[in-house]
């Protein structure tokens, strides 16, 4: 295996990875960075958590220079993921400073368009990237690097045509970086239309499937709650990630975890982004050790530490199947996919069995005490309102203040 020196990464980035105390670099990293630093467009195959993203981060610190205007774009689908790409990349660039700056929807657009004004690197969301352009408060003409990370994901929830947008309003004169956990038809068009004859690399899995157990239980709809405390609460488990296909569902198990005395928080894409942002920095200091969440939350998140993945609902696309269990058993790590069946998931699961190549055995259910569900309360919309029934009501409220 080649040392990170090797690769031809610049002293000041060699000196930050060292402070990381990175001993050796990933597969990623060892076939895309010596491409990328030789200036190549590259479609890189691989999944969050393959160190992705100082591979790409080598490239843009060696290539900018602070002042300069906005030098590099990195594309991510999911405001945490702009978050922590922004993070990374300010830790790589320690020795070597950069104008740093993450840009997406949910907070206000003012400070960021400050903050453009001094930006040498823009991490961010197409969508909000698109209102900056809208409103001329992003200046793309110096770009030299243009990544787009997580390709496939971005595709899946709608932003293609945006990202072609972006695309188009680059100058045609960069380097493009395209990294993908799956090379579907939509980034082979893509590729095609705005790369330049592009390399392609990709690795093996992240996960080792030597290190991961994958089993499911049988279990009745009135019990799947249930079964899914006790074995939070039996499982030899470090932090835990519990996957639901609803953000209903989301909200309605994390609550109900609480009650029954497991600390848990949910992330999914209905939550304010302070909320959002709050939920991640208790699960990553430990204070919450059970993370119940969408795949379109989770998915761009890189959580070390996963000793568990549960899918409490079997995802409807069986390929986020493979997503859901790669969050476990990394770089040599054990890990457990426990997958919850009840009526519902029957079909789910059998496209999953079919579709992937997986090894999922099924356990015996244990002996365990029924556990009450507190349903949240629904919000009437106004229309629904029985407004004779809430006079009822009224009456009756004020008829017990009464006595």
């Amino acid at each position: 295996m080649e040392s990170f020196k090797d690769l031809g990464i610049s002293e000041p980035v060699l000196k930050s990875i060292n402070d990381e105390k990175f001993e050796n670099p990933s597969e990623i990293q060892e076939k895309s960075i010596p491409l990328i630093l030789a200036g190549r467009d590259v479609i890189a195959g691989s999944a969050t958590g393959s160190g992705k993203t100082l591979a790409f981060a080598s490239g843009i610190i060696q290539g900018s220079e602070r002042g300069k205007g906005i030098q590099a774009l990195v594309l991510v689908p999911t405001r945490e993921l702009a978050e922590q790409v922004a993070k990374a990349l300010a830790k790589f660039s320690k020795y070597k400073p950069l104008g740093i700056i993450a840009i997406y929807g949910g907070v206000g657009i003012n400070p960021q368009i400050l903050g453009l004004r001094t930006a040498d690197v823009v991490v961010g969301t197409p969508g909000r990237i698109l209102d900056h352009i809208a409103r001329n408060s992003i200046r793309l003409g110096k770009l030299k690097t243009l990544v787009l990370d997580e390709a496939d994901r971005m595709f899946d929830m709608g932003f293609k045509d945006d990202v072609e947008r972006i695309i188009r309003k680059c100058p045609a004169e960069r380097q493009t970086l395209l990294f993908s956990a799956t090379i579907s038809k939509d980034v082979v068009r893509l590729a095609q239309r705005h790369m330049k004859k592009p390399l392609q690399v990709s690795v093996d899995s992240y996960v080792d499937p030597k290190k991961l157990v994958q089993t499911y239980y049988e279990v009745g709809d009135e019990m799947k709650f249930s079964l899914l405390v006790h074995l939070l609460k039996h499982e030899n488990s470090d932090l835990v990630m519990v996957f639901c296909n609803t953000k209903r569902n989301t909200d309605k198990v994390a609550k109900n975890l609480r009650f029954s005395g497991i600390a848990a928080q949910a992330i999914h894409g209905g939550l304010p982004q302070g909320k959002r942002n709050n939920v991640m920095d208790r699960f990553h200091s430990g204070k919450s050790c059970v993370l119940v969440c969408t795949d379109v939350a989770a998915r761009g998140l890189d959580i070390e530490g996963v000793s568990h993945v549960y899918n409490y609902d079997i995802p409807r696309e069986s390929k986020q199947y493979i997503h859901r269990i790669g969050r476990t058993a990394r770089a040599g790590a054990e890990g457990k996919a426990i997958n919850i069946l009840s009526r519902n998931d029957y079909d789910n699961f059998s496209a999953v069995l079919k579709e992937n190549d997986v090894d999922i055995r099924e356990e015996t259910l244990p002996a365990f005490e029924r556990v009450a569900i507190r349903l949240p309360e629904r919000r009437m919309s106004k229309p629904e309102v029985n407004k004779p029934a809430v006079r009822r009501g009224q009456q009756r409220n004020r008829r017990r203040r009464l006595y």
